[in-house]
């Protein structure tokens, strides 16, 4: 199996050691379901190896990944701070008791409304994309009578080769100022003139579903590189270095998998080298995980309807969710596992597609997936879902987005409620 968390017991598909059949049967379908031990193992790998390798540095869960109360109050309890990008996400993790002083809040589109809403809940960073964010800080912290403290987001002009809808480091990125045209140079000399705002240093990303240490190796050369200059040219040393997240996830035995202590104390002996040869301090190293944190900690579970048989052409095995709860596939063509829960030691004799009920012929989970004989009321698991599969759910359709179920060590709860119609319906005029 993909994950040491997914198991067989008496035929069945097991997930953190539950009968996956039975939760559906409780709880209904679609139902994502979390494994509240593997999250708290994830976060606290990044959290040990980053407090072992490095003097000072911080782990940020990056929540664009899955973001709901629960999952803020679990991590935090596990030392991490937070990683957000929208008023949104600020909120939940309020409403959830989260102090925003270990928060840093991203986007390259803050609105006026945005900062005012962070400064007033004294949010702890700003990532800055560019250069009229940060004069719309300094003008609304000013009237507030805070100084703000803040990161740049810079370009260090990477390319991952990674999916191209999630790589995030090139110079022509919407993200970020980049440093290759001279402009992060500009950017950084404006800052530090503005009077309500504190430069800590600064932040890069290169893309995500990375799987070994070479782009993080290439961008921190870059970017110590870079805070060497403006040591030379400003006087200012950052004190703060941001290396983003990225690392990648199995989605199917044919992928690889990465060992995240290991990298991180080759990233740690890099940047502690380079440092010493530039003759600078080594900064406070941010890393923000989101998929290698949640990814496989979670798995979805459909109730499968329709079995079509085009003769001579292909199947199709319908399931009652689909590009609502999960749209991954549609938008890049993701990779994933998919298993027939109640016949997982069967033999797999029959192809199809697995796809969803909405009225889309792109509403697909993944074509061609080898299942045994399959039938309505089989129950489906597609694996490897924690990450962008809630997050980037939809009421497409009007289809109601299902309950996140989260299994802990001794218990399972809800962690957040099956979207009723009445929810559908409750903002309509």
């Amino acid at each position: 199996m993909i994950c040491n968390n997914i198991g067989i017991e008496n035929g069945h598909l097991t997930f953190a050691g539950r009968d996956v059949c039975s939760l559906a049967k409780e709880y209904g379908t679609p139902l994502y379901i979390m494994d509240e031990e593997k999250i708290r193992e994830k976060i606290s790998i990044y959290r040990k190896a980053l407090k072992e390798y490095f003097d000072e540095a911080q782990v940020l869960y990056a929540s664009k990944a899955c973001s709901f109360k629960k999952m803020y109050e679990i991590l935090s309890a596990e030392g991490s701070g937070f990683d957000v990008v929208s008023s949104g996400e600020i909120f939940t993790a309020l409403k959830a008791g989260i102090s925003l002083e270990n928060v840093y809040f991203h986007s390259n589109n803050k609105t006026d409304a945005d900062i005012e809403f962070a400064i007033d809940n004294k949010m702890g960073y700003f990532v800055v994309d560019n250069v009229e964010e940060v004069d719309a800080i300094e003008k609304i912290a000013g009237e507030k009578g805070v100084k703000q403290k803040i990161l740049l987001r810079l370009t260090p002009g990477i390319d991952p080769h990674t999916y191209e809808a999630v790589n995030t480091g090139k110079v022509d990125s919407k993200f970020g100022t980049a440093i290759e045209t001279g402009q992060a140079k500009e950017i950084v000399g404006h800052t530090l003139k503005c009077e309500n705002i504190e430069l800590m240093g600064f932040h890069c990303h290169i893309g995500s579903q990375v799987f070994d240490s070479d782009t993080f190796l290439r961008g921190s050369e870059i970017m110590l590189d870079f805070i060497k200059e403006m040591k030379d040219v400003y006087g200012f040393e950052a004190k703060q270095l941001d290396l983003g997240g990225g690392y990648g996830v199995p989605y199917t035995d044919a992928d690889p998998s990465i060992d995240i202590k290991e990298n991180i104390k080759t990233v740690s002996i890099f940047i502690k080298e380079k440092c010493n040869a530039l003759g600078i301090n080594v900064p406070k190293i941010l890393m923000e995980p989101g998929r290698s944190i949640v990814a496989d900690a979670g798995m979805t579970l459909y109730t499968c309807g329709t079995v079509k048989k085009i003769t001579g052409y292909k199947n199709y095995v319908s399931i009652d969710g689909g590009m609502t709860d999960n749209p991954r596939f549609a938008l890049y063509g993701s990779k994933y596992t998919v298993i027939n829960a109640g016949k997982a030691e069967e033999e797999k004799t029959f192809k199809a597609s697995v796809v969803g009920r909405c009225c889309e012929s792109g509403d697909i989970i993944q074509e061609d997936v080898m299942l045994p004989e399959t039938e309505r009321g089989d129950i489906i698991a597609v694996c490897t879902t924690g990450a962008y599969n809630y997050s980037m759910a939809s009421n497409y359709n009007r289809i109601c987005r299902p309950a996140i179920l989260m299994l802990a060590k001794d218990k399972e709860y809800i962690a957040v409620k099956r979207e009723s119609l009445e929810d559908i319906v409750r903002n309509d005029i």
